[in-house]
């Protein structure tokens, strides 16, 4: 089972959506799913899911966020809106009356389009989140993968930052790359979406566009977005990642039929390291979802 690369163009920027198929019967032909990685991420960090979701028959998609991977890699604008807007552009383009699994032919969902749930990690849970606050009539959930409304400190945005734009690129080789990322599967995924030149492995994103990305994050919060979100929330945390008790309880108080995951002994990067659990609970609210489409 494998996908095809499909360009979507939103502003004039090129936008490379992995297409896995699916969704030609069953549950599926009710409810697509939309995959979306974290900063510095890549859309192959999902392909382990992917292939599990449309096994299970789901229509399936991977973006690759603007700034990253095969997507354009310095666009101009990096706003949060941005963001939000290319993910409903691929929504519209995939679940529009007459999207089926090839694209822009075949029968669509409910004969006027397939809606999609979000699935994201990090910086891709934010973007779900905005997405699913937009209350567009295509969004018919979302899955926060440690994710959440709170905004970052200026210092956290300054680690982070430093992190990206410290990395003693070109590495020399793909496992020292993994050994520098975190080593296990934490180290691969992130190795998996570096590019290798004749010098050595390279990331595919310029850090100091992901940085300028990063700004909003650190001037204000989306707590009023996420009281505008209706349609059915999951949040998925790691016992050890980034999501405080405060924040989550902020959480479940204002959307108080917010499902919520801890995974026991999972990190930041949990959709690496716990792939397995991850596909059970997010299949298990897919089938929930898609009863109620």
């Amino acid at each position: 089972m494998s996908y095809v690369t499909r360009e979507v163009v939103r502003g004039g920027v090129s936008l490379a959506v992995r297409d896995w198929g699916g969704g030609e019967g069953g549950a599926g032909a009710e409810v697509g799913v939309l995959l979306l990685h974290g900063l510095a991420g890549h859309s192959g960090e999902w392909d382990g899911l992917a292939r599990r979701l449309r096994g299970d028959g789901y229509r399936v998609l991977a973006l690759d966020q603007r700034g990253h991977g095969e997507s354009e890699r310095r666009p101009e604008d990096v706003s949060r809106a941005a963001y939000v807007d290319d993910v409903l552009a691929v929504v519209e383009e995939f679940g529009g009356r007459g999207a089926g699994a090839g694209g822009a032919s075949g029968a669509g969902a409910r004969g006027g389009g397939r809606p999609f749930v979000l699935v994201g990690q990090s910086y891709g849970g934010l973007a779900a989140l905005l997405a699913a606050a937009r209350r567009h009539p295509r969004i018919a959930g979302a899955v926060l993968v440690e994710a959440g409304p709170e905004k970052s400190s200026p210092e956290e945005v300054a680690q982070v930052v430093g992190w990206l734009t410290g990395w003693p690129v070109p590495f020399g080789s793909r496992e020292e790359a993994v050994a520098y990322l975190g080593g296990g599967a934490v180290g691969e995924g992130w190795a998996s979406g570096l590019e290798e030149r004749g010098d050595g492995w390279w990331p595919r994103f310029d850090a100091a566009v992901l940085g300028r990305s990063l700004a909003e994050n650190a001037c204000r919060s989306w707590w009023e977005e996420w009281d505008a979100v209706e349609v059915p929330l999951l949040s998925v945390l790691g016992q050890h990642g980034i999501i405080g008790d405060g924040q989550w309880d902020g959480m479940a108080r204002r959307q108080p039929a917010l499902r919520g995951v801890c995974l026991p002994g999972a990190g930041h990067d949990l959709h690496l390291e716990r792939p397995e659990e991850l596909y059970g609970v997010v299949a298990a609210f897919l089938r929930e979802v898609t009863a109620g489409a």
